[in-house]
């Protein structure tokens, strides 16, 4: 039997940009921007249902004028205050709470979240596990 239920996704957008042979990072609010289109279409490239919770830090937050752009309403963006990685440990946080049995991927390279998501039972996979999946 497989499991149907929705799964959570929470892209690290700084960490997946930076990380790119291409030389994105150089544009942070381009590249940002560029990332968000490309993860609309994520959901329809996975085996199973995806939320996907993409949490923007510093410059990049210019990159995406979520209320008035249509074109991101497939995704939740969380514009980090301080911290991308304290903004992505209460994204996980609170869904443990809600669902501790929901599977959580957090996209990150960062060791230090983690370790900060696995100890709440969350799972990291490396941002090239998405960047093939929106490059295929």
């Amino acid at each position: 039997m497989t499991d149907d239920r929705v799964q959570l996704i929470v892209v690290d957008a700084a960490n997946v940009v930076g990380s790119r042979p291409d030389g994105w990072w150089r544009d942070r609010i381009g590249a940002a921007g560029r990332l968000l289109v490309k993860l609309t279409s994520l959901d329809k490239r996975l085996e199973r249902p995806a939320e996907v919770v993409v949490v923007l830090e510093g410059a990049a937050k210019a990159a995406v004028a979520v209320e008035t752009n249509p074109e991101f309403e497939s995704l939740r963006v969380v514009l980090a205050e301080g911290s991308g990685d304290d903004a992505i440990v209460d994204v996980v946080a609170a869904a443990v709470e809600e669902d501790s049995n929901r599977s959580i991927a957090v996209v990150t390279a960062d060791r230090g979240l983690r370790d900060r998501i696995e100890a709440l039972g969350a799972h990291a996979v490396g941002p090239r596990w998405l960047l093939e999946r929106l490059e295929s």
